[in-house]
């Protein structure tokens, strides 16, 4: 038997891993073939401005000249969206921190990257009881430490180790969504919990969990929006006119906090002031991706390759932008 190629090799081994985690998180059951005239959209439960638009429904009269019609497909978290956005079952997934795209370009997928949120560094953070004896990040050393594998907030753990000479082998990792990762750092099951908005503002709030570092000066944590790469060739008006949306409704969240705390709260199952606090940390600020703007994607790249949790090296600047050239 011949030698297998091994960069086909590590892309089928990254597929196998981002189809496990999709079907780990209960993937929506959806079409493979887009319906004619629709725009199939994969969010998650922090995909703040999507829930926005959709709850207000404002997309639904833009896309309408167009012959188009948005449908609503939740997702778990970013890795499986992004498979399902490969897998060609949705067109358009809302952001997803950084670290993921470098996943889904480590195995193959063809993505266009749409946009992005401009940073949002103390949106995610390491967390600590308020009583916990950890004061500084040289406390890591030997703690069980909780967060959501390939997350912005494994990035963030990362570098927070890094900075203070550590590494990954000084902790021991907890693989948790942030359900259960919620659950297990009440019970005290972990020593620091690593985790995002708006489930960071709600263990502040309602746990009384004590910051020991945000991604300031260590993660710069910027959500990116991706399409299909077929899709954003057949369809850039559509494209177009969902980002000129999204540009819209950063801006009102921004200027009308109380009001986008308010219209969140019931589909969150959050209160208000929690909202209030989290989408305070976020900039909301939509923008192009531009060529040569991915440094950051590239370092988180290769700190998760130096991990051996990314298959192979990529290049993360060799991706498709929006719109073309």
């Amino acid at each position: 038997m011949g030698t297998q190629d091994p960069t086909r090799r590590s892309r089928r081994h990254a597929l196998a891993t981002l189809g496990a985690l999709a079907a780990a998180t209960l993937l929506p059951a959806l079409g493979r073939a887009a319906t004619t005239g629709t725009l199939r959209i994969g969010y998650q439960k922090s995909s703040t401005l999507i829930t926005v638009i959709k709850t207000r429904g404002t997309l639904d009269a833009l896309l309408a000249p167009l012959g188009v019609a948005p449908s609503w497909h939740e997702f778990a978290s970013g890795l499986p969206l992004l498979e399902a956005l490969n897998l060609g079952n949705v067109d358009f997934s809302a952001d997803v921190a950084d670290t993921v795209p470098v996943f889904a370009q480590a195995a193959g997928a063809d993505l266009t990257f749409v946009a992005r949120e401009t940073p949002s560094p103390s949106a995610q953070a390491i967390l600590v009881k308020a009583d916990s004896p950890i004061r500084a990040l040289a406390d890591l050393k030997g703690k069980r430490i909780g967060f959501a594998k390939a997350a912005g907030a494994h990035y963030l753990l990362l570098a927070a180790l890094q900075s203070v000479d550590l590494s990954f082998a000084d902790i021991t990792p907890a693989y948790l969504a942030p359900a259960d990762g919620r659950a297990a750092f009440e019970r005290g099951a972990l020593d620091a919990w690593v985790v995002w908005d708006p489930f960071l503002a709600a263990a502040q709030r309602q746990a009384g969990a004590r910051i020991l570092a945000d991604g300031r000066n260590l993660a710069s944590y910027q959500r990116y929006y991706l399409a299909a790469t077929p899709y954003a060739r057949a369809h850039p008006q559509v494209l177009q006119a969902l980002v000129d949306e999204l540009r819209r409704t950063g801006q009102w969240v921004r200027q009308r906090p109380k009001d986008a705390a308010g219209l969140l709260a019931p589909v969150w199952g959050l209160d208000a002031d929690t909202i209030e606090m989290a989408n305070a940390r976020r900039s909301y600020d939509v923008q192009p991706v531009r060529a040569g703007s991915l440094d950051e994607q590239q370092r988180i790249a290769d700190a998760f390759f130096r991990e051996k949790l990314l298959p192979r090296a990529i290049d993360a600047n060799a991706v498709a932008l929006f719109p073309a050239g």
